[in-house]
């Protein structure tokens, strides 16, 4: 396997791509097992045009797809004068957030917003920009949460979102965003496959650009995770694990390095993964298409290679497939 060198130097550059903006899906397709899926065969580099529904073609008997049940919460809220944003990170209590804020000049150390009838107040600034904010009451989320679409989907949410933008396995709450491969499987396809479950709450770090030039240098956000030991069985009784999304494939590949397989397990993983990562737990997986220069398309390509990735998105482009959260997927084997 290929393992990391001090030498091997991997440039943020390297994973852009030119994507035409109207292929950026911002609305779900009616039915979510109607995408398209382009298929990577790693040994041969050929890539197909299929769909998704027929994902049960390409696995084998002993093969066993791991899902991420986090449920999407909603985390983004305005304040009543609608001036002021505050995005909640982490709930460190009901009433005490870890949150981004637009704009910052107007959270400042006591300073105050109103969200319906609560009133919260800036206690700090923490050293990377974000506030902890006390509540005198449990803001109510039903009433003015709103789900944190990605920005590049241009639009507010909409009340269909709260449905779609939520796979139908979600059970644990906890995630700002969707684990965006997951979106594609219906009830009924799902009880068809093997199957097992991780948690990873999908975190800000979704949000975060890679800034740096060289990804070595590059820090990724902690996301909490947990896998219980009925799953864990599963997933050590497999013949092949097939992650679903790039935070089931982040899970598992975290427990395999801490634990030299993949146990019951639960804590917080900044693990990154690039070109150059020795893959310890997964066989192959199912995945969206992704933002250029993003930690998530580098994850692929360490996976896949990054030439025959982009060589597939290039075929994706030219097919115009559907691209990010809302769109087509990938399998890569």
């Amino acid at each position: 396997m290929v393992t990391r060198s001090s030498f091997l130097i991997v440039l943020t550059t390297d994973f852009d791509y030119h994507l035409p903006p109207e292929l950026i899906a911002s609305e779900p397709l009616t039915e979510r097992s109607a995408s398209r899926m382009l298929v990577v065969h790693r040994e041969s580099g050929v890539v197909e045009h299929r769909l998704f529904r027929e994902l049960p073609e390409f696995l084998k008997a002993e093969d066993l797809l791991v899902l991420n049940n986090t449920r999407v919460v909603p985390a983004r809220f305005f304040s009543n004068d609608g001036s002021r944003e505050v995005l909640r990170v982490e709930p460190l209590s009901p009433t005490l957030w870890r949150c981004m804020v637009k704009p910052g000049k107007r959270f400042r150390p006591g300073h105050a917003v109103m969200i319906g009838d609560s009133t919260g107040t800036v206690r700090e600034i923490l050293e990377n920009g974000d506030r902890v904010i006390e509540w005198d009451r449990p803001v109510d989320e039903s009433k003015f949460g709103h789900l944190a679409l990605p920005h590049y989907m241009g639009r507010e949410d909409q009340p269909a979102d709260r449905e779609r933008y939520q796979t139908v396995f979600a059970q644990s709450e906890g995630a700002i965003a969707a684990p965006t491969a997951g979106l594609h499987f219906t009830p009924e396809m799902l009880a068809q496959l093997p199957h097992a479950f991780v948690t990873l709450h999908v975190g800000v770090g979704t949000f975060q650009p890679v800034k740096v030039d060289k990804l070595e240098e590059h820090q990724m956000h902690a996301e909490r995770y947990e896998v219980n030991a009925d799953n864990a069985r599963k997933i050590q009784n497999a013949g092949r694990v097939i992650a679903v999304g790039t935070t089931a494939m982040r899970t598992l590949e975290t427990v395999a390095r801490d634990h030299g397989r993949v146990a019951e397990a639960s804590g917080s993983t900044d693990i990154f993964i690039y070109p150059g990562f020795e893959f310890r737990a997964v066989g192959a997986m199912l995945t969206n298409f992704h933002l250029p220069k993003s930690t998530l398309i580098m994850l692929v390509s360490a996976f896949a290679g990054k030439d025959l990735i982009m060589h597939a998105y290039q075929e994706a482009i030219r097919e115009r497939y559907r691209f990010f959260s809302y769109g087509d997927c990938m399998l890569i084997v």
